[in-house]
């Protein structure tokens, strides 16, 4: 599954003089959240500093003169892939704004739904933007709040957007996280040593050496401050609505979501697929990466032979920036190709975590045949995406996704599989949290198979996204 790609990854670190060093691990950790951009601000106790890039955290914050304008003991980092704004070099992250009482950077993971709205309002009362992302629209909100302390400036931004978001924020005093009020978005609080870490993972704690403390709660807001921490929770409270996906695909293997790593969650996505399917095949077969840990569960409960029929190529990237028409012909082909010796004369059992346009499986379908396979059965560890997220996910519109327009039969028919299953909606919370899904108030935002979303989507109109505000060109570095 290459269609559905997170927004954005966000560390926070407190009081280490290490900080932008650690920040850079932390946002390497988290590049599978964004691969456009990455940026860290520090803070030195006198003055903030700011470096932006394009392309990845390994290719930007590995060296040390980049690392040495980064001074300071509190830093914050981002990576960025863009859902709402531009790709320019201004819509990346953190943003810095100056205040009456001292500088704030932000870090935003998710999208806002009224962003474009409350934009609209501000530019009409005189507030200047520079950058095409919703996230200025809360460095703005931030700013122009009539409130003394830097603490209620916040609290009055965040009445008034709506969304699935985590923000990460520095001071000249004080590192902040917020978590919006049913915890679509994650962020997590760890330490290490004396210093408070927030971000979007636990895998981001396990490479500086961070123990995991506690998730931030859903509405949220943390402080810390000289080594403290105080928490807020100023909005009405509601049950926890955290979304499905980073169970299913986005959080990293080793990620710990709810006590438990999602490698495991996705096991029992996939022994739970077998549970649901007949017995059919020779052997399982995974689409690499995504679907491995579904494949190892299915496998299991079918005790078939798990094979690695597939071969993905790691080091694809960006290398072909400019490709020929017969170059990107090839499509998947550049990333994955098929182990014929695996699947030759077999019946493969086709696994992976989701169908989006299905363009890409249809692909791997006919990699598959052509390298000898008998039969190709696709089966999907989660259910139909029938509806496109607003909350901080990179999706296709209504429009473009596959199980949207197609019933079963079509789908199989497009995708060119022998036969094709997907895990049930009562399955997938039967895997994920032992019970059955709660119609009145679900445990997860599960919008993507339901159409049923937790928050009103002000700024949509018939799934397409309304018009970024900006007349300055992508193209301007400013």
């Amino acid at each position: 599954m290459k269609e559905i790609k997170e927004k954005c990854g966000v560390f926070g670190i407190h009081d280490n003089h290490d900080a932008s060093a650690l920040t850079a691990l932390g946002l390497h950790a988290l590049q599978h959240r964004g691969q456009e951009g990455c940026g860290v601000v520090s803070f030195d106790g006198k003055s903030f500093h700011s470096e932006k890039r394009h392309g990845l955290v390994g290719d930007n914050f590995t060296n040390k003169d980049v690392l040495k304008k980064l001074p300071g003991k509190f830093a914050i980092g981002h990576n960025r892939y863009s859902t709402t704004g531009e790709t320019s070099l201004r819509n990346i992250q953190p943003f810095f704004a100056d205040l009456h009482g001292g500088g704030i950077a932000i870090s935003h993971n998710g999208n806002l739904t009224n962003a474009l709205t409350l934009r609209e309002n501000l530019v009409k009362n005189g507030a200047i933007f520079r950058t095409t992302s919703d996230t200025e629209t809360i460095v703005q909100l931030v700013a122009r709040s009539k409130r003394i302390k830097i603490i209620d400036k916040i609290i009055d931004a965040l009445f008034q957007i709506q969304g699935g978001y985590a923000l990460v924020m520095i001071t000249n005093k004080k590192l902040i996280g917020v978590r919006d009020p049913l915890g679509i978005r994650p962020l997590v609080l760890g330490k290490i040593k004396n210093s408070y870490v927030l971000t979007s993972e636990t895998c981001a704690l396990d490479i500086i050496g961070a123990k995991f403390i506690r998730e931030i709660d859903n509405g949220e807001i943390v402080v810390i401050e000289n080594g403290k921490i105080q928490s807020f929770k100023p909005f009405p409270k509601k049950k926890s609505r955290p979304c499905v996906f980073e169970y299913i695909y986005f959080s990293r293997p080793d990620s710990l979501i709810n006590g438990k790593n999602a490698y495991e969650y996705r096991k029992n996505l996939g022994n739970q697929l077998a549970k649901e399917s007949e017995d059919i095949g020779d052997i399982v077969v995974p689409v690499p990466d995504s679907g491995v840990p579904a494949a190892i569960g299915y496998s299991q409960n079918k005790k078939m032979n798990f094979e690695i029929g597939l071969v993905r190529n790691h080091y694809v990237g960006r290398t072909f920036i400019e490709p020929t028409q017969s170059i990107r012909s090839l499509g998947v082909k550049l990333k994955l190709s098929a182990n014929t010796s695996s699947i030759k004369n077999k019946s493969i059992v086709l696994i992976d975590d989701s169908l989006v346009r299905g363009t890409t499986c249809h692909k791997i379908v006919k990699m598959i045949y052509e390298a000898g396979a008998k039969e190709v059965h696709v089966r999907i560890a989660c259910p139909e995406i029938k509806f496109p997220d607003f909350y901080g996910i990179d999706m296709p519109t209504k429009e473009e996704l596959l199980a949207a327009n197609k019933n079963l039969k079509e789908m199989q028919k497009f995708i060119g599989a022998d036969s094709l299953k997907f895990l049930s909606l009562d399955g997938l919370y039967k895997a994920l949290c032992d019970e059955k899904r709660n119609t009145l108030y679900p445990q997860f935002s599960d919008h993507y198979f339901t159409g049923e979303y937790p928050i009103e989507r002000v700024d949509q109109n018939d799934n397409k996204i309304v018009s970024q505000l900006s007349l300055l060109s992508s193209k301007s570095n400013n």
